[in-house]
């Protein structure tokens, strides 16, 4: 910890001390005293002190039940402290640089982008017609309850304060304080419209003030560096949400949940805008206007402006009682609301243009501006909601009503069969469904859900997914309810790729889609898909998941580039390497040539939503590096592979498929094994969110989602999901004296060097001797034999990351990450030790207070990793 940058170091120390003052005055000095015993011991242990490790497992081993639950607690809060002010000095270094033009900020990209000779013209008019959606989602990763998340914002905000020079150490202690004697795990898992107000709050408390200030600097950088300027009503970054829409796997997500949280998103950004007018409309006191905004007020009205953002508050107010009471259920008032951002930036737009005109462009530029650029992000409904469901839930639907009809089985049909039939009543004016048909209570929900979606306010609806899709009828299926429950507008319908064999088809299902004439006239020139990037690593390892992806995107885009149809392939990502995560800029440009044309989906998923866009400087950090990534990729995106990296990478795919599956579907120890060794089964009584840990409880492994499975290989710190299969992949390559091919692609194709440094991102982060012990303390000695196995084998890729990078160690080139790594070791590695002691004890006698300290462990260990899954 000696060169870690002072100031951060002080924050640490003195968040650290408080903590232990607070620990102290509740269970004494000799309770601390262990703590910091424990600590040292840990300390000592990293540094190849064998006597240290088995005297800090000796002392973990000593511990009472009644001691195990606050000795967690302590080193578990001591990460998220931590995790604090790691954050914290981010802000700090960024402000530091803020006005410098760095190698990876906008205003160098560009000037780059203008030297490789692109003119400014082409540059700002494809920066304001991008189109990057950031989907937030609720995926259970999110250990944090919502109360802490609160209070460890009020941390950042005192130690803000006291580098301003305020007396906030008060404030801080006793916010430690409170932080200390609440509990970590919730007691009941969130509930859908808890998980859908917990992302708005995220919108509310950091990104409503970070969107406007992206933009701005997105404006003034676009200005100074190549004269040209962002228009108001531009941003190229927006977002979207599946809290309150994605229902596949969970059933608490009902159609009630669903429009229920179309309507809390819509009062929610009502009353953002009725706060921000009416701060604003005490502001523009001002008596000149010009003529187009007299002609609107009146010409005697003594301060026009106040009057026009009178009628715009005025307007606001109603919209909120509306919706208000739609969600009682009460009389809706006959009062003007609003329905489309349209509505709302006129009246603004007409001040903006009035201030300007009239020599006043500097108010103009203020908070009026702010407000036009949240209406350009967040519109009037603050997110658009996708929704997602299962292909076969869908396919239901139609295997009862053929059924009802007489017309034989639904599911029976060969694809053409299904074609036929749907297409035919897509064209058929009468309406599919009979008045005295009676739908079982599964297939009535999903009708329930279609006519909320068709009901609902276009501007409030982003895509409808389809999970397990494979065929286009799952597609046309989609359409059809949507339309027979009377929908508007066309909306997306977009088939979800996931497994390994989905992404080879994707190519073939989407060319059948569009020779139907029908739907590519539906399409109005624009296919999404979405491409699965956790289930297709889990159901064929990283490595051929990775390449099936890049393939897959490949084909679609070079079909839709000859069909003439505009692709946004929509990308599925998680926040670890096993679910496709990692930097995102280098994702975005490590994707095909090509296949990034302006527009871009992408997920954002639990906890990363809150590390990436929970405080306003990172938030508008993150979303440059969106913004710029998309950007060169769509102008200047980097060549294809050469035809001998392809030929290369598709035997390592092939490779590392057989060799994933040989162990995770053919070895009959391995389901045993994983139950024995990782925290998996005990993680289902961890209350994280809404959905249910497998998609069907009766399943194993294979039913088991891509989070948990991530999530119990992190806790014990071998992260197989990340590198099984590579090893055999990369080490045959080697062994066959393709190593001198591996550093060509990985120095010149931005995929292969995206894999291989994720790759070794997750590698510094395993630890074989932790997860050894999980097998010492959980595992008998027959299943040790393959856990022993398992760790020789990540040995041995991390061996083939060094080699390929030539280089002695792991992240010479990222010093900083593996800094923050080794720092917080010491204080992850007794929650490790103390949870596999607890899983022994608990799986031997269970009990509560056993229970709750292990998922205290599991919490800290998350916070020590910076991911869950």
């Amino acid at each position: 910890m000696s060169d870690l940058h002072e100031a951060l170091r002080e924050n640490v120390r003195s968040l650290g001390e408080s903590l232990g003052r607070t620990i102290s005055g509740q269970r004494g000095d000799e309770f601390l005293d262990r703590l910091e015993q424990i600590r040292k011991l840990a300390k000592n242990a990293r540094g190849a002190d064998d006597a240290a490790r088995e005297s800090l497992l000796q002392v973990l081993h000593n511990l009472s039940d009644d001691e195990v639950l606050p000795v967690a607690r302590a080193f578990t809060q001591f990460l998220n402290l931590a995790n604090i002010a790691e954050e914290h000095h981010r802000v700090r270094r960024r402000l530091e640089i803020t006005d410098v033009c760095t190698p990876d900020s906008l205003c160098s990209l560009f000037a780059r982008l203008h030297q490789r000779g692109f003119d400014a013209k082409t540059v700002a008019s494809t920066l304001s017609e991008m189109q990057v959606d950031l989907v937030l989602t609720a995926h259970p990763t999110e250990v944090n309850r919502r109360t802490l998340i609160q209070k460890y914002d009020g941390v950042a905000d005192c130690l803000r304060g006291l580098d301003q020079g305020e007396s906030s150490e008060q404030r801080l202690n006793e916010l430690i304080s409170q932080i200390w004697h609440t509990d970590e795990i919730r007691q009941q898992r969130p509930t859908p419209v808890e998980e859908a107000k917990w992302g708005f709050a995220v919108i509310e408390n950091s990104l409503w003030k970070a969107i406007p200030e992206f933009l701005k600097r997105l404006d003034a950088q676009l200005d100074e560096t190549l004269g040209e300027r962002l228009p108001l009503e531009a941003s190229p970054v927006r977002f979207a949400s599946w809290m309150g829409g994605d229902r596949d796997g969970n059933p608490n997500v009902t159609a009630k949940v669903t429009e229920e949280v179309l309507l809390l998103s819509r009062w929610m950004a009502a009353d953002l805008y009725f706060r921000d007018v009416d701060a604003l409309r005490s502001e523009l006191s001002m008596v000149k206007a010009n003529d187009e905004l007299r002609r609107w007020i009146g010409t005697d009205c003594a301060e026009p402006y106040r009057e026009m953002l009178g009628q715009v508050r005025a307007r606001l107010a109603n919209t909120k009682t509306w919706i208000h009471a739609k969600l009682k259920g009460d009389p809706l008032p006959d009062t003007p609301v609003y329905h489309c951002s349209e509505e709302l930036l006129e009246p603004l737009m007409l001040c903006h243009k009035s201030l300007t005109d009239c020599g006043m462009g500097i108010i103009a530029k203020g908070a009026l501006e702010d407000i036009i650029r949240r209406i350009a992000c967040f519109g009037t409904s603050l997110v658009k909601l996708d929704i997602r469901q299962s292909s076969d839930r869908h396919a239901q639907v139609f295997e009862e009503l053929s059924q009802f009809y007489g017309l034989g089985s639904y599911n029976g049909w060969s694809e053409e069969g299904r074609q036929n039939f749907l297409l035919k009543e897509l064209q058929s004016r009468r309406p599919l469904f009979p008045r005295n048909w009676e739908p079982s209570a599964e297939v009535q929900e999903v009708l329930d859900t279609c006519k909320v979606v068709a009901q609902a306010e276009r501007n409030n609806l982003g895509s409808y997914v389809i999970s397990m899709a494979s065929q286009p009828s799952d597609v046309l299926a989609v359409i059809l309810l949507l339309r027979d429950m009377g929908i508007g507008h066309n909306m997306r319908v977009v088939p979800l790729f996931e497994t390994l064999d989905d992404l080879d088809n994707a190519r073939d299902c989407i060319t059948a889609l569009l020779d139907v004439d029908w739907y590519k006239q539906y399409t109005e020139g624009h296919q999404e898909v979405m491409i699965g990037y956790s289930d297709s690593s889990k159901d064929a390892g990283q490595l051929a998941a990775a390449w099936g992806q890049f393939k897959a995107q490949e084909g679609l885009t070079a079909l839709c580039k000859e069909r003439g149809v505009h692709l946004t392939l929509f990308h599925g990502r998680g926040g670890t390497v096993g679910r496709g995560g990692g930097p995102s800029h280098t994702a975005i440009l490590a994707q095909p040539p090509g296949s990034v044309d302006r527009s871009l989906r992408v997920t954002e998923q639990g906890e990363m939503i809150r590390f990436k866009f929970g405080i306003p400087e990172i938030a508008v950090r993150n979303l440059e590096l969106y913004a710029g990534a998309v950007l060169e990729a769509t102008l200047d995106p980097s060549p294809g592979p050469e035809e001998m990296w392809r030929q290369q990478m598709e035997h390592m795919a092939q490779q590392g498929l057989a060799s994933y599956r040989d162990v995770v579907r053919h070895d009959s120890q391995f389901v045993p094994y994983f139950r024995a060794a990782t925290p998996e089964q005990e993680l289902a009584k961890l209350p994280l969110g809404s959905r249910p840990a497998k998609r069907r409880q009766d399943g194993g492994v294979e039913s088991l989602r891509a989070i948990p499975w991530i999530f119990a290989w992190t806790q014990i710190r071998l992260m197989l999901p990340a590198w099984l299969g590579s090893d055999t992949a990369l080490g045959e390559a080697v062994k066959g004296g393709q190593a001198s091919l591996l550093r060509t692609m990985y120095k010149d194709w931005p995929f292969f060097r995206s894999y291989v440094n994720m790759l070794e991102m997750v590698l510094a982060k395993s630890d074989p001797r932790i997860a050894a012990y999980y097998d010492q303390q959980l595992v008998s000695d027959e299943l040790g034999v393959l856990g022993s196995s398992l760790r020789g084998r990540l040995q041995t890729t991390v061996d083939l990351v060094n080699e390929i990078k030539q280089q002695d160690e792991l992240l010479v080139d990222h010093p900083i990450i593996r800094q923050s790594i080794d720092v917080r070791n010491p204080y992850i590695d007794p929650l490790h030790f103390l949870q596999a002691e607890l899983l022994n004890r608990d799986r031997t006698q269970p009990d509560q207070r056993l229970e709750q300290a292990l998922m205290v462990t599991m919490a800290g260990i998350s916070a020590g990793m910076r991911n869950t899954g």
